[in-house]
């Protein structure tokens, strides 16, 4: 790779790291309106379904002990139960109607106050979509 390609590589990686801390700060100010620390709220947003805390630590990218800790927390919150899957071993990790709800909520507040639908129109969302989309390709 040249030094004018690897200048150019190394400039947009900048610029897509202070967009993602930009994300980050914005997702951060919604958790604490609603009390949540960001690790809570990520785990609200990540449960659409239940799952094995196993699953839900490998889709966080923490140990499964991590995992314990917080669900204990969330559940004493009243926002998340466990409930016995198909092997009655297996724990599974199942929001609350009070959790589904704030999940909504928070889901809600973090697209209004999103960097993405507050700087860019339409069509450019749909153009970073297609972007982003490719560069996630495996």
């Amino acid at each position: 790779m040249n030094a004018a390609r690897l200048a150019e590589a190394r400039d947009l990686s900048v610029k897509l790291f202070h967009v993602v801390r930009r994300m980050e700060q914005d997702f951060e100010a919604v958790a604490a309106s609603l009390n949540l620390t960001p690790l809570q709220a990520r785990t609200l947003l990540d449960l659409e379904q239940p799952v094995p805390m196993r699953d839900l630590a490998s889709t966080m990218s923490c140990d499964a002990s991590n995992v314990t800790g917080l669900a204990d927390r969330l559940e004493r919150l009243g926002l998340i139960e466990r409930v016995p899957g198909a092997d009655r071993r297996v724990k599974l990790l199942s929001l609350t109607d009070e959790g589904m709800a704030l999940r909504g909520e928070l889901a809600n507040r973090v697209a209004a106050r999103s960097t993405l639908s507050a700087r860019l129109g339409k069509a450019e969302r749909v153009q970073l979509e297609a972007l982003l989309d490719k560069l996630l390709a495996t």
